[in-house]
């Protein structure tokens, strides 16, 4: 048994056009260049949805803890990073 199952999609004439120009020049089937489409928007979508997550989860601790970092702390950190050293994550402080 078949683990895909088809699901129909409406294009206007337009997208249409240029899904099967788009497809020709990349010589594949217009069926795959929606397969990597859609697969390409969820990964997407999936980590912008993750990354908000993480960003509202900190903001919650936060609002409890009240331990941050501060803008230079953390620029210090992320430029060590940048030159490739390895650098400790700076400490929460209140």
């Amino acid at each position: 048994m078949s683990t895909t199952r088809p699901v129909a999609i409406k294009l206007d004439q337009d997208m249409l056009d240029r899904l099967k120009r788009l497809a020709v020049a990349k010589q594949r089937s217009t069926h795959r260049m929606l397969r990597e489409a859609v697969s390409q928007y969820l990964m997407r979508e999936e980590a912008l949805e993750a990354f908000r997550a993480a960003g509202l989860q900190a903001w919650q601790q936060y609002q409890v803890t009240g331990l941050h970092v501060t803008h230079d702390e953390a620029d210090t950190w992320l430029v060590r990073l940048q030159e490739g050293e390895e650098a400790a994550v700076p400490q929460g402080h209140v």
